[in-house]
């Protein structure tokens, strides 16, 4: 197992969150893609706008690693022309992966219709451009029944939608890393979550994201059947050591 071909190497702290300028913040971003491609890593995963940047490094390097950002992060209430045009963007300035958060909050309060909607215009136009599509559900959010009822409407969504070739480029992802738990507990890559989301949203693959900490935790996601983990320690794990990241 080359357990670097399954991490997607995160960063997607803004620099207020982060707490310094947006030149600092920049020069973080850099060395997050720097070492993705020296380590080889799956893919880098950072905010839409440092998706050009990473573009012109990866090129100019020669590397394989590929580019995803979010779309419509963290909350997921954006709407859905504001999340499809972000898409877009980030299409023209080069990502290979767009990781959708899921309005979740919509999905709760029984707006499903919406949802539906929102992962049929984004995967229809991902899949248009040839892209990998990724819904975050933000399971930390929900309950292990919505946990399973969301998983599936996407699952459904998809295979009445698209065709069985399609299906291994629209994953369900677990986490977006920013929703706040107690006690800094996973924020959604639980085995608990991670089995009820394989189960209820097969074919489709899954994506484990937030709270995957050390390696054995990552091989232990791969063992039930996990196709990537997001990880801002991505180095760390897959040279065995651990972290105390959310994400």
């Amino acid at each position: 197992m080359d357990i670097k071909q399954y991490l997607d190497s995160t960063y997607l702290k803004t620099p207020e969150q982060a707490g310094i300028s947006d030149a600092e913040n920049e020069t973080i971003v850099k060395s997050f893609i720097k070492e993705a491609i020296e380590e080889n890593f799956k893919l880098i995963m950072i905010c839409p706008n440092r998706v050009k940047i990473a573009r012109e490094m990866i090129d100019k390097s020669n590397s394989k690693v590929l580019i995803g950002t979010v779309i419509g992060f963290p909350e997921g209430t954006h709407s859905l022309e504001s999340k499809l045009e972000e898409a877009k963007i980030a299409i023209a300035d080069g990502a290979d992966d767009l990781d959708f958060v899921c309005n979740y909050e919509a999905f709760k309060n029984g707006e499903i219709d919406l949802v539906k909607e929102e992962v049929l215009k984004g995967t229809q136009l991902g899949l248009s451009f040839h892209k990998t599509v990724k819904w975050i559900i933000e399971a930390a959010a929900l309950n292990n029944q919505q946990i399973m009822q969301l998983s599936c409407l996407i699952k459904n969504c998809i295979i009445t939608n698209f065709s069985e070739e399609n299906f291994n480029s629209v994953f369900v992802k677990s986490s977006t890393g920013f929703y706040k738990t107690e006690n800094n507990l996973p924020n959604g890559a639980t085995i608990e979550n991670i089995i009820m989301m394989l189960e209820n949203a097969s074919p489709l693959p899954i994506k484990a994201a937030g709270g995957v900490r050390t390696l054995e935790e990552a091989e232990e996601m791969i063992r039930l059947g996990v196709k990537r983990i997001g990880t801002s320690s991505a180095k760390a794990i897959a040279s065995g050591k651990s972290s105390d990241s959310n994400y």
